[in-house]
């Protein structure tokens, strides 16, 4: 469950980064080996960043550890993300194969149109952006406000809950299915629709917390 990834930034530049468990990071570090002695370690094993390395032995990496579902930055002027490299909807939605394969179908189709061009356009990447970013938003926030989390739940029922968030979540679905948003209005105007479905829901879930708070004896 760990790997080397190496991506191309400018004609250039490579970003080369080290993703491991912090389980074996951990190891390493009661070892006795630095951040940068893992780093350089791990790129050893490749005959071409063996190379590298031999030229500028010294390293300065630098770390991060997170858990972010949905990426606030997932293109730049020659790539983009996609899948759950981009955004990870909860596996309870069962929508994050149906969410990859429309992303990899989408970032192909922007790849092939701007094939011929430098860099893909800003406005056109931006929208895939945020069409990547809002679906996911939409389905977690519904379903842990609707389902995970009890308010809701209490005050509807289990079942009520379940077809709270199954019917919107999975109608709006099929209407980004059919609708394929792809332009800025487009893109824009499924945006607006998705965001009035979470808005709604946090309403709610506000309303149904606040009922159930428990009230307090007066002084």
């Amino acid at each position: 469950m760990d790997w080397v990834r190496e991506i191309p930034i400018h004609a250039d530049t490579l970003s080369i980064g080290y993703v491991s468990p912090g389980e074996h990071i951990k190891a390493h570090r009661s070892a006795g080996n630095t951040t940068n002695d893992i780093f350089h370690t791990q790129l050893d094993r490749f005959p071409r960043f063996r190379e590298l390395l031999k030229s500028a032995p010294e390293i300065s990496a630098s770390i991060t550890s997170y858990r972010c579902r949905v990426h606030r930055h997932i293109f730049s002027p020659n790539w983009l993300a996609a899948g759950e490299a981009a955004a990870m909807v909860d596996p309870m939605t069962s929508n994050g194969v149906t969410a990859a394969l429309r992303h990899a179908s989408e970032a192909a189709a922007l790849i092939i149109k701007y094939r011929n061009c430098s860099r893909l356009p800003w406005l056109a990447a931006a929208m895939y952006s945020r069409r990547v970013q809002d679906i996911p938003r939409f389905f977690n926030c519904g379903i842990e406000k609707v389902i995970y989390d009890a308010p809701i739940r209490n005050r509807i029922g289990v079942k009520i809950a379940g077809d709270v968030y199954t019917i919107p979540a999975w109608s709006l679905n099929n209407v980004y299915s059919r609708l394929r948003p792809s332009g800025v209005i487009s893109s824009l105007f499924f945006e607006l629709l998705l965001g009035l479905f979470r808005t709604a829901a946090t309403v709610f879930y506000a309303i149904c917390k606040h009922e159930q708070a428990p009230c307090e004896a007066p002084g």
